[in-house]
């Protein structure tokens, strides 16, 4: 059986999705929070606002960060 004959399932199978977008993964961030997620790993959030161009300081407070990660969306999403 060809690769153009396989069933779809068996191509997405070996095929490797490509990584999340900086904005998707800031819009993840921001639904996990507002579903009432409590972030665990300050890295992560301060990886995902230096993704969106933003400075931040490893001494930032968390609620600081996703509050200009949440700004930083809605000039996004406009």
């Amino acid at each position: 059986m060809s690769d153009s004959t396989k069933p779809g399932w068996w191509r997405r199978l070996w095929t490797p999705e490509p990584p999340p977008s900086d904005i998707d993964r800031a819009r993840a961030l921001i639904r996990a929070v507002d579903a009432g997620g409590v972030p665990l790993n300050p890295a992560r959030i301060n990886a995902i606002a230096r993704g969106l161009g933003l400075e931040v300081s490893g001494r930032a407070q968390v609620s600081e960060t996703i509050a200009r990660i949440r700004a930083a969306m809605e000039r996004v999403d406009r």
